[in-house]
C-alpha cells in the first residue's frame, strides 16, 4: 500500500509518498518534496526521489495549496513512484468533538468545519485541500491526523484554563501541538534502548514548543488552545499577557480588529518582529555575529523562553532524565542547543554537539548526569503509520 502524506501551510505544501506493508514495521519513503512560495512568482517545487532531487520553478502554476494538489499528483505520476492507495493529512486542530486520528467522511468534514474557529488561519485551507484531493482520488481511504491526540494524556490540571465554565464546556482548553513530532521521538528512542522516564522534548523550528513526558506520555506542554502560545517562535510571540491581546485588538484599525490582531500574532510577531529579518535562524545568527543589536536581543529572548519552559517542567517532574532537541533548529543548530543548556548542570560534549548525522545522536558529555539527544522529527512517517492502521482497522 502506498500512502501519500500531505501537510499544507498558508503558502506551502509538503508531501511524502511511503510504501507501507504488513511485512515491515516502518513505511519506506519513495518520494517527497515541497512546494514553497505558492501564489508567488518566486515559488519553487523541490522533490527528492530516492537519491535524486529535482528543483522546478513553480512560478504561477499554483495560486493556493488547493491548486498545488494537482502538481503533487502529477509529480508522483511523472516520477513513476506508484499508485496512491491512501492519503493522510496533517490537520492543525480537530475541534472539540474529535479525539483521535480518523478516517475522513462527510460527517468528519462537517465536524472539522464546525471546529475551524479554533484555528481559523490553518484549518480552512487544510479542509479545502482535503476536499480537492478526495475529488481527485475518490476511491481510496483518506485519514486526518492531529498533533493534539498525543497530548490527551495530560492531566486536567495541565489542560484546563481558569475561565468560566461555559467556555470550558465548548472545548476551550489546552490541546497542545507538535504531538506527531513528540510521538516520533518516543517511537525512535524506544527502538534504541530503555526510554528515559522523565523527558523533555524541545521541538524548535519556525514553530516551537516544549513538552514534558513521563514514561513516553505527555504530561504538559507549552502550546495551548492554539499553536500561537508557549515559547517565542519565528513569526509567533509565544505567551502574552491576555491584557496585551485585548490592547492589540483595540488598537487594530477598522471593525475587524480581532482578525487583524490574530493575523499579526501568527505571521508578524516573534523573531521577525524583534529583528526585522526574514524567518531564518541562520540569517539571524549571522546578523548577531556581525553585531546587529536587535538580532542579539532576539536570540537572548528566544533562548530564555526555552530555558524557562524546560526549567519549569524539570521542577514539575522532580528532575529530568533526558532532554531531546528536534525540529529544524533543534536538529541542526548546535549553537542554540549549547545556549539553551548554558549555565545549567547539563554537560554537553562539544564535539558531539557540533557533529552531523542522521538518526538519534547522544550529545551529552560522558560524565554527564543527564542524557541529551538530537532526534529527527518524523511526523510524516508517523502519519503514514496511522493511515496504515486506520485502513487495516476498516478492512
Amino acid at each position: 500500500m502506498n500512502v501519500l502524506v500531505l501537510n499544507a501551510g498558508s503558502s506551502s505544501l509538503k508531501f511524502s509518498l511511503f510504501s507501507a506493508t504488513e511485512e515491515r514495521d516502518d513505511p519506506v519513503l519513495l518520494l517527497n518534496g515541497e512546494l514553497s512560495g505558492i501564489g508567488s512568482p518566486d515559488g519553487t517545487f523541490a522533490t527528492g526521489h530516492r537519491e535524486r532531487v529535482r528543483n522546478v520553478e513553480l512560478a504561477q502554476w499554483a495560486e493556493t495549496p488547493v491548486a498545488a494538489v494537482g502538481l503533487v499528483l502529477d509529480e508522483i505520476r511523472r516520477a513513476d513512484a506508484g499508485h496512491v492507495n491512501a492519503v493522510g493529512y496533517r490537520v492543525v486542530h480537530p475541534g472539540a468533538e474529535i479525539r483521535d486520528h480518523v478516517r475522513i467522511t462527510e460527517e468528519i468534514l462537517r465536524k472539522l468545519e464546525d471546529g475551524a474557529g479554533f484555528a481559523p488561519l490553518h484549518d480552512p485551507d487544510a479542509l479545502a485541500m482535503i476536499r480537492e484531493t478526495i475529488k481527485r482520488i475518490p476511491d481510496v481511504p483518506h485519514v486526518a491526523c492531529f498533533d493534539t491526540v498525543f497530548h490527551q494524556t495530560m492531566p486536567e490540571e495541565a489542560s484546563i484554563y481558569a475561565i468560566p465554565e461555559p467556555y470550558r464546556q465548548r472545548g476551550v482548553k489546552r490541546y497542545g501541538f507538535h504531538g506527531l513530532s513528540c510521538e516520533s521521538v518516543v517511537r525512535q528512542m524506544r527502538h534504541v534502548g530503555p526510554l528515559p522516564s522523565r523527558m523533555v522534548v524541545a521541538h524548535l523550528g519556525s514553530g516551537c514548543s516544549v513538552t514534558a513526558l513521563r514514561d513516553g506520555e505527555s504530561v504538559d506542554t507549552t502550546m495551548g488552545l492554539t499553536p500561537t502560545g508557549g515559547v517565542v517562535m519565528g513569526t509567533r510571540p509565544g505567551d502574552l499577557d491576555p491584557g496585551l491581546v485585548l490592547y492589540l485588538v483595540r488598537q487594530a484599525n477598522g471593525q475587524d480588529g480581532s482578525d487583524a490582531a490574530e493575523k499579526m500574532l501568527n505571521h508578524c510577531a516573534g523573531m521577525i518582529a524583534l529583528t526585522g529579518l526574514p524567518n531564518d535562524m541562520k540569517r539571524i545568527r549571522s546578523a548577531a555575529a556581525a553585531g546587529n543589536e536587535a538580532a542579539i536581543l532576539a536570540l537572548k529572548i528566544f533562548i530564555r523562553s526555552v530555558q524557562k519552559a524546560i526549567g519549569g517542567f524539570a521542577w514539575l517532574m522532580g528532575g529530568l532524565d533526558a532532554i531531546v532537541f528536534t525540529g529544524g533548529i533543534g536538529e541542526h543548530d548546535a549553537t542554540t542547543r549549547a545556549e539553551v543548556l548554558a549555565g545549567t548542570e547539563v554537560l554537553l560534549d562539544p564535539a558531539r554537539n557540533e557533529s552531523k548525522g542522521a538518526g538519534i545522536r547522544p550529545i551529552a558529555a560522558s560524565n554527564a548526569k543527564m542524557a541529551v539527544f538530537v532526534v529527527p522529527a518524523q511526523e510524516d512517517l508517523v502519519i503514514a503509520l496511522h493511515v496504515k492502521h486506520a485502513v487495516q482497522a476498516n478492512t
